[in-house]
């Protein structure tokens, strides 16, 4: 789910300065403030809902008119089907534990809530609710299906003995009516209790001889003749003759065994992730909390590993959703195997697994298991014919030195595991208290970067496209850059997800494709040679339901013809929605926009959907050009590239050409255009202008 998903948020709560804090942990994760309402109290929410549809509610337990249990029954009340997530004081855990046997999704503690986990706990809320409304639909459609079906009955004389058995008491007993009558009832239905293993009294006799309706206990097991086993709900009413004199009695019975099967399978959903059938953070949480007692009672030590995937999300996005979800659960199941008995493996949502180690002598044990756990799950995963590899990042926490709690111990190891793929990826990390250091300085580089747009310290740099075959400068690539006023030039690579992670990303994306037209008209205004000039666009960009009208404002704002303009986008984003792509990119060539494929070659696009695409050009992946000289696997697959671009009649650019033998075998196989520090690094605007202004082409080889 992404953010974005949230598009109606219904917030109750009184404290004005409270509220004003969520506001600002919402914007700060991307959620727009047109999406969500504040009311002060539940009936100015009640009033509300009664109108406006929303995603989710974020509810305070202690209002001006309602306190406790009473806001969760009357939210719920007023929005049956919306999922709570529910906000109380430090003191009261128990009142937000007693929300959620309640009906409530999560609950968070004022005070103790963070950005992050705040969309987090939003997120899989609303996972959580969609689980219990698709499992409550199964179980109404399977009760509607039982109630459909006809019931066993079953009679007998004043002597107990049977007198007739209709179809479906035929069928659940494997007793026929001519072998069952005359026979006593307790020699054909046999009935045992389900926990004592005991029979149950001689209901018949019983009716009969106080005249009067019984019904068996629910947990009544019937013997079938094949002494297979099911459960039944039943009934023993007497029955009369004309004068009301008993003549005998009549049971009627029914097989639950399905609806106690449903039963059984709610409760293990509301402790179970629904993909994976891994144990949930709820259950995951209460086993923390029970090890940690345990431990503390017998000197042992409790580990709690974080483990998120890296490079999940490029296959999720090339390959779809359902090649995903079936990657998540063959590392489900290679992480079980990995475990002992007493350890828990659970999924938190998304890609990210926490294993809970109880019972420790020692910290390497829990080293032992990290490292055993990045094993499993670099190993080849085959999926739907696919070979899929994948890496990950684990955190490690251990009670009692880095928390007394579960919440405590994840948020740690959630802490370590950042740092585990800062180190590199493919690794784990045991949490040192400086982490939390690290973590404050990575939010302030994100106050840092929300103001830098504001202080006009976004710059644009800008790396010249040559022709290859003449050395003219045909285009260029903008590029963003960052001169923080104390932490200098800050690298792309720094600031890039943090911008992704926090949602500044679109508002910096607009400005990035504004400025970079608004460039490229000055210098034709100025009589420079026109060129094409180069945007990257993110995967969170162009799934934005106003992309097409941010991308045409622009154009009509700073006047730069269509036709000047390129947008880049790499495999992975036109792949993860391939026919809407399509239609998103046939309205941009219709303006004249051209479109470039970003980075190709390392992506999983289907060539069936490239040939669709309304493409102009494919930029080959610096990695295959700077091993061509190198590689020769490389070397056959630009090669494939170039054939392939021609054949369909495509631009062919080569990215990060940096040596006169990259050069020349780029020439040698008629590619079109190259960018890369052979011709010219990234220069400001000032500079780009000067050789626009020379007029003399690159010198390339011939």
């Amino acid at each position: 789910m992404s953010k974005s998903s949230i598009s109606k948020l219904l917030l109750v709560e009184d404290n004005p300065g409270d509220a004003r804090l969520l506001r600002e942990m919402l914007a700060e994760q991307g959620v727009p403030m047109t999406a969500l309402t504040v009311t002060r109290t539940l009936s100015e929410a009640e009033t509300h809902l009664a109108g406006n549809p929303v995603d989710i509610i974020l509810l305070d337990l202690g209002l001006p008119d309602a306190q406790g249990m009473e806001v969760v029954r009357r939210a719920q009340a007023a929005a049956p089907h919306i999922p709570l997530v529910v906000l109380t004081g430090l003191d009261d855990e128990s009142l937000a534990s007693e929300a959620l046997q309640g009906g409530a999704q999560d609950y968070l503690i004022k005070g103790q809530i963070e950005p992050r986990s705040l969309m987090k706990a939003l997120r899989y809320a609303m996972e959580r609710k969609t689980l219990e409304e698709a499992l409550f639909s199964e179980k109404e459609l399977a009760q509607v299906t039982l109630n459909s079906i006809g019931e066993a009955v079953v009679c007998t004389d004043v002597s107990g003995n049977i007198t007739y058995l209709n179809l479906v008491a035929e069928r659940m007993t494997s007793w026929t009516h001519e072998e069952a009558a005359g026979r006593p009832i307790a020699e054909v239905i046999r009935i045992l209790d389900a926990r004592s293993r005991g029979a149950v009294s001689n209901a018949i006799g019983m009716v009969m001889g106080q005249n009067r309706t019984m019904r068996m206990a629910s947990t009544a097991i019937l013997i079938r003749r094949d002494l297979v086993e099911i459960a039944i709900e039943d009934s023993v009413a007497p029955i009369h003759d004309r004068e009301g004199r008993v003549t005998g009695a009549v049971m009627v019975f029914r097989d639950v065994s399905a609806a106690q099967a449903m039963t059984l399978q709610m409760t293990h959903a509301a402790e179970h992730d629904f993909l994976t059938g891994l144990p949930n953070r709820t259950l995951l949480n209460d086993r923390i909390n029970q090890a940690i007692a345990v431990s503390s009672r017998r000197i042992r030590k409790v580990a709690v590993l974080f483990l998120d995937l890296d490079g999940f999300k490029h296959i999720n996005d090339s390959l779809g959703h359902t090649v995903g979800d079936k990657l998540l659960q063959s590392i489900a199941q290679s992480l079980q195997e990995c475990m002992r008995s007493t350890d828990t493996v659970s999924r938190q949502g998304g890609d990210e697994f926490v294993v809970l180690l109880s019972e420790m002598e020692e910290c390497e044990d829990a080293a032992i298991t990290a490292r055993r756990m990045l094993q499993q799950v670099a190993k080849v995963h085959s999926i739907d014919q696919q070979e899929l590899h994948v890496t990950a990042s684990i955190g490690v926490s251990v009670s009692p030195d880095d928390g007394s709690d579960a919440e405590t111990l994840v948020k740690n190891a959630d802490t370590a595991m950042y740092q585990a793929k800062e180190n590199g990826r493919n690794g784990y990390q045991f949490f040192k208290p400086a982490m939390n250091i690290r973590a404050v300085e990575r939010q302030s580089m994100e106050e840092s970067l929300r103001c830098a747009l504001e202080r006009q310290e976004l710059v644009l740099h800008y790396q010249p496209k040559i022709i290859l075959n003449t050395g003219e400068i045909t285009g260029a690539e903008a590029l963003l850059r960052w001169s923080h006023p104390t932490r200098g030039l800050v690298p792309p690579s720094q600031f890039i997800p943090v911008a992704e992670d926090s949602g500044l990303i679109l508002p910096i994306g607009i400005w990035v494709l504004h400025e970079a037209c608004r460039q490229t008209r000055d210098w034709a205004d100025a009589g420079l040679p026109g060129l094409k000039i180069a945007v990257n666009v993110s995967g969170v960009e162009f799934r934005q339901d106003n992309f097409l009208e941010n991308v045409f404002a622009v154009l009509t704002d700073t006047g730069l013809n269509p036709g000047s303009l390129e947008l880049e986008l790499t495999e992975g984003v036109l792949m993860k929605q391939a026919d809407s792509a399509i239609s998103v990119l046939q309205q941009l060539r219709t303006r004249g926009v051209q479109i470039a494929v970003d980075d190709f070659g390392t992506g999983y696009s289907s060539l069936s959907y490239l040939s669709k695409f309304p493409i102009d050009a494919l930029k080959i992946d610096q990695s295959f050009v700077r091993q061509i000289t190198i590689t020769p696997e490389n070397t056959t697959i630009v090669r494939a590239i170039i054939s392939m671009g021609r054949s369909m009649k495509l631009r062919l650019i080569a990215e990060g050409v940096e040596t006169k033998d990259e050069l020349a075998f780029l020439q040698d196989h008629q590619c079109d255009e190259g960018q890369g520090y052979y011709f010219s690094r990234p220069v400001p605007a000032q500079e780009f202008a000067k050789l626009l202004k020379s007029g003399s082409p690159v010198t390339v080889l011939h």
